[in-house]
């Protein structure tokens, strides 16, 4: 036969297994090209090609047979392709048998079974004694030897009619490669059967109904034949003795067994009070467990416990139930109440919390614990804060020997500072004005400002944790997953109602918190309703600038801890304006510091003078005054969120007026240095140019400075002020972005010039008046009369000894500084030029003499200081050569050149000092003995 197609396949049956008669379908492909196609169709060995029905070329419909083979392929045969191929196989299942003692409603066919007490086959009835398969699954013989059997269970049969049945030797013998899946389905029939059993004859009559219908006519028709035939009539009836027999019978098997029917009766009862207490022994034993698990701390098992009561019995009518019921709701309400003291407890940790909210909202607590729980974290948060207050209070307040002024930072309040606050950088030492107090800042710390870092602290380790649960009961998360469902709509509610109540709460932790930080940080601004928290402080002196800074970069780290919680800004502003004021009160208390400081600057003036005529004074000063504002660099700083420390106007202006008071504290130093008595002047040592001739005694053994040296010390430093001190600080206020640095520039110059200008003065005033004086006197001395003279030959002593003087006046402020110079001599010149015209003016005729020796005298005092004169000085000179007669001769004239020429030639020496510029000066210092 030739084929012009490829032999079928089959891919798919559907279902794999089953028992005879499934119905299966069959799919594959090459299955036939109809009905006439198929000629061959086999499962598992049997032909079921009677019951195949063809639908198309891949698929195939038709019922499995009685096949010998429990498992086989499908094999499909037809013309077109011939014997077909199978990559799936089929299951043949053993339907389920009649037992010897089952109730059957039916007749049930003879069929061989092996007798173990004569060693062959019988074909006995059904309901005769036999072995049956208990598990309802096919029986698979194992290779265990018997001996080996009896060994291991010795005394135990594997016959399950046997009193000695061991289940285990059962199953090794006839299951010992049975899946675990069979085995389950085992369990299944034997459970069916059991519930079978327990029907009893109930379920045999409902199985069987029609059986009995056909027994019952059965009975009737043969009881209507007797009738016919009279039967009944002659012997009586049948069915009547018949009923007679089995009363009889009943009656002597109730009189034999009552005995012993009644003790089956009372042990059915015991076996059913005890069948009840084990079945229920849950509830029974419940009341017990819940106490131990609680003791335990196993409230999840209490829990789970008391959900499966409440399910079963949580409705029961059964009185004895509701009783023990009743029971474990009042262990569980004991157990309400615990959790809820626990939850309410204080300290507790988040977790704790959580933890507990879960457990109550589990056993449907009244009310709502997690909300209880956030009122009392409130409350708790500002107990510790107020207690944290009045504990630094009471250790400020200690017996001295117990407590000191300041707290030590390397001690327990150093270490209790935020992870995060003690990594950042503290505030830098350099940046004090006050070495000695940098040293000690290290180690110590004011109590304040320690409270300060222990009350943020604290806020710090509590506030986190307390909107964590805040956040936890808004999203539902502290509840569980059943109580959420159930809860969800009422929670919701109650979040919405009870925003408003958690933001008062933490408006009035914030407040709490800058209450007392202003009551430690700010007394002088806090209202009265928070002036106990100042009080208690007993405020003597206020913070330093370095504190006040230290306590603003702690509130500033507070700050972004606080705002890393994504707390809104709107509830942090108190905490913001608390920056700003300890910004603002910070600069304020440290310019105030620093007009402190530099009023004592006049007590490190040592006097020594270097070449430009300058102490350390002006360095110390403006050293000083950079420091402060170093110090302050960090206070100024605008962090985000934050306005300028000069933003207010009247900021601007307290602070404008402040730093005009440190320069014109510093002025009021060097005038108190200028007039400062000779017994209260240092002048351990003084730098000289020792190339200025030592013609008066500046220089010996028992040197002293004078009042006129320090005048002139002061005017050299009120000088350098003026041309770079002032400047250099004006640039670091700019610097620091300060407001009106024009403003002060501008009073501290005047200020800095209304000194210079006195003390000028009076320096002049000492040295010019004493020369001015002397001039009269040493004109007329012995008797001179301008009108009666000799001839002149040469300029008098009085003239003499005023260049002489002029001269000492050059060689002190050379000494001091070679600047101030110009600036005395010319003031000298001018006084002595003036004097000498208004002497001049005063005489009333001169003799020739007389006018030679005057004119001789004011030319020789006019050339000597010509490199000092003034316009003031030149007129002065002019106006006393007008007041004297005009020379007549060209023989006056050439004499008065010759006696000026002699004069000149004469003190050429000590005339040099205002005629030439002065040699490069060599710095050295004098000690005085």
């Amino acid at each position: 036969m030739s084929r012009t197609r490829q032999p079928p396949l089959v891919t798919g049956i559907s279902p794999n297994e089953g028992i005879p008669w499934t119905k299966v379908t069959i799919r594959g492909e090459n299955l036939g090209t109809g009905p006439a196609d198929l000629i061959g169709l086999t499962i598992c060995g049997h032909n079921c090609l009677l019951t195949a029905e063809w639908m198309s070329a891949s698929k195939i419909v038709c019922r499995v047979g009685q096949a010998k083979n429990d498992k086989g392929d499908i094999i499909v045969t037809t013309k077109s392709g011939g014997k077909g191929t199978s990559t799936v196989s089929f299951k043949l299942l053993r339907p389920e048998k009649i037992g010897i003692l089952d109730q059957s409603a039916v007749w049930v066919d003879e069929m061989n079974y092996y007798d173990m007490r004569t060693d062959r086959n019988k074909g006995i009835p059904p309901l005769s004694l036999r072995p049956a398969n208990p598990l309802g699954i096919e029986i698979e013989k194992g290779k265990f030897p018997q001996k080996d059997l009896e060994m291991l269970f010795p005394g135990m049969s594997a016959d399950f009619t046997s009193e000695n049945f061991s289940a285990a030797w059962y199953l090794i013998e006839n299951h010992s490669n049975t899946s675990f899946e069979q085995l389950k389905m085992a369990v299944t029939h034997l459970k069916r059967q059991a519930n079978k059993k327990s029907e009893g004859s109930l379920a045999c009559v409902k199985g069987g109904l029609s059986t009995f219908f056909e027994a019952q006519d059965a009975l009737s028709a043969i009881h209507q034949k007797l009738e016919a035939d009279g039967t009944e009539k002659v012997e009586g009836s049948m069915t009547q003795k018949l009923e007679n027999v089995l009363n009889r019978a009943s009656n002597t098997a109730d009189t034999l067994f009552q005995e012993v029917l009644g003790r089956k009766d009372k042990a059915d009862s015991t076996r059913n009070a005890l069948n009840v207490l084990q079945r229920f022994k849950f509830l029974f034993n419940l009341p017990l467990s819940i106490e131990r698990n609680i003791q335990k701390g196993d409230y999840d098992v209490v829990i789970n416990d008391y959900e499966k009561a409440k399910s079963l019995f949580g409705k029961t009518e059964v009185q004895v139930f509701k009783k023990y019921y009743a029971e474990v709701e009042t262990r569980i309400e004991a157990l309400r109440e615990l959790l809820l003291d626990k939850l309410l407890e204080t300290p507790s940790t988040l977790h704790d919390q959580k933890r507990y909210i879960r457990y109550l909202s589990d056993l449907h607590a009244p009310g709502d614990p997690a909300w209880q729980c956030i009122g009392a974290q409130h409350r708790w948060i500002l107990q510790l804060m107020h207690s944290c207050q009045e504990g630094c209070v009471r250790d400020l307040k200690g017996p001295p020997g117990l407590h000191s002024a300041t707290l030590d930072l390397d001690g327990d309040v150093r270490a209790s500072v935020p992870g995060h606050l003690g990594q950042t950088a503290s505030l830098k030492r350099g940046s004090s004005f006050q070495p000695g107090r940098d040293d000690a800042w290290r180690y110590q710390t004011p109590h304040r400002v320690a409270f300060v870092e222990k009350l943020t602290k604290l806020v710090l380790s509590q506030l986190p944790n307390f909107w964590k649960l805040w956040i936890s009961y808004v999203n539902g998360s502290l509840f569980s997953e059943t109580a959420e469902k159930s809860g969800h709509i009422e929670r919701s509610k109650n979040v919405r109602q009870r925003q408003n109540d958690f933001k008062k709460m933490i408006q009035e932790v914030m407040h709490c918190l800058v209450k007392l930080l202003r009551g430690a940080l700010l007394p002088l601004s806090v209202t009265e309703g928070g002036g106990r928290q100042c009080r208690s402080w007993e405020v003597k002196a206020e913070l330093s600038g370095q504190g006040l800074a230290h306590a603003i970069q702690t509130l500033r780290l507070t700050y972004e801890s606080l705002t890393a919680l994504e707390i809104p800004n709107d509830l942090l502003q108190t905490i913001q304006d608390l920056v700003s004021d300890l910004r603002v009160r910070c600069v304020v208390v440290t310019l105030q510091h620093t007009a402190e400081e530099v009023k004592r600057l006049a007590e490190k003036e040592d006097w020594v003078v270097d070449s430009e005529g300058l102490t350390s004074l002006p360095c110390h000063f403006e050293r000083c005054v950079v420091h402060s504002l170093q110090s302050l660099r960090e206070v100024l700083e605008c962090k985000p969120g934050e306005a300028s420390v000069f933003q207010q106007p009247k900021t601007q202006e307290e602070v404008c007026q402040l730093s005009i008071n440190i320069m014109q504290v510093f002025i009021c130093c060097l005038e108190q240095l200028s007039t400062k008595p000779d017994a209260d002047v240092d002048t351990a040592h003084l730098s000289v140019d020792v190339s200025s001739p030592d013609l008066f005694g500046s220089i010996h053994e028992d040197f002293s400075l004078t009042s006129e040296q320090r005048l002139l010390i002061v005017l050299s430093n009120c000088c350098y002020l003026e041309r770079h001190t002032f400047r250099n600080i004006a640039e670091h206020f700019e610097k620091h972005n300060f407001q009106g640095i024009e403003k002060i520039t501008q009073v501290s110059m005047a200020s800095l010039k209304e000194l210079d200008q006195r003390l000028f003065e009076n320096y002049i005033e000492l040295k010019a008046d004493p020369i001015v004086g002397s001039l009269e006197p040493g004109i007329y001395a012995g008797y001179f009369d301008w009108k009666d003279c000799l001839p002149p030959t040469g300029v008098r002593n009085y003239l003499k000894e005023a260049l002489v003087n002029i001269i000492a006046v050059h060689a002190e402020v050379f000494t001091i500084s070679k600047d101030l110079v110009p600036r005395v001599l010319s003031r000298v010149v001018e006084a002595v030029s003036e004097e000498l015209s208004r002497l001049m003016q005063c005489v009333s005729s001169f003799s020739k003499n007389g006018a030679l020796q005057a004119r001789l005298e004011i030319c020789t005092l006019r050339d000597t200081v010509a490199a000092h004169l003034t316009p003031e000085s030149r007129s002065s000179f002019k106006q006393a050569l007008e007041a004297l007669p005009q020379l007549s001769s060209g023989a006056d004239r050439k004499l008065l050149e010759l006696l000026l020429s002699r004069v000149r030639s004469g003190v050429h020496l000590q005339l040099a000092c205002f005629q030439a510029a002065p040699p490069p000066a060599v710095k050295t210092q004098v000690p005085s003995r």
